[in-house]
């Protein structure tokens, strides 16, 4: 891929094109903008480098919104309970200076409408005491605004949360 681009600006052609639109010439003359031969027509070289930058741009662009959009996830389900199902991230577990665990879960309610969509919870877990606190509640990924003032909280026998409790725990201990 970069060699090709190489290939394209190195190109005497492609060069004199950029050089006849950057620099004042008083023999400036549209035909050698257009790359036109003496029978008038567009040099196919010329054709072929533009063709080549275009198509090496985009895809150049596409690779860097597929990466920035490659957040792998591996999420594991807990047994579901009567609200809905609960999913934690396998790839997202992180050991926090205090010895917790922050992982990212996702509920899926299980009726959904226009209000109850997927929300993707980013939550500390003591395993010591089975406590958690959300530090983050949103509908997409990229809204990270980590609350880690957030208070402790127990459980309080919520069947979801005490599934990803026992996973995550088991996972990471």
């Amino acid at each position: 891929m970069i060699v090709s681009i190489i290939e394209v600006l190195i190109n005497k052609n492609f060069y004199k094109f950029f050089n006849l639109i950057f620099t004042p010439n008083k023999d400036f003359c549209i035909t050698q903008v257009f790359m036109f031969d003496s029978k008038n027509k567009i040099n196919p070289l010329f054709i072929r480098n533009s063709i080549g930058i275009v198509l090496s741009i985009i895809v150049s662009l596409f690779i860097s919104i597929k990466q920035s959009n490659a957040l792998l996830h591996e999420w594991v389900g807990v047994p579901k309970s009567e609200y809905g199902e609960q999913l934690w991230d396998r790839q997202s577990i992180k050991r926090n200076e205090d010895g917790s665990v922050r992982v990212l879960s996702k509920f899926i309610p299980k009726t959904k409408s226009e209000i109850t969509k997927d929300i993707l919870y980013t939550m500390d877990i003591n395993c010591f005491e089975k406590s958690f606190r959300d530090v983050d509640v949103s509908i997409d990924e990229v809204n990270k605004n980590f609350n880690d003032l957030a208070d402790w909280q127990d459980p309080k026998g919520d069947k979801l949360i005490l599934g990803v409790i026992g996973q995550v725990c088991r996972v990471e201990n």
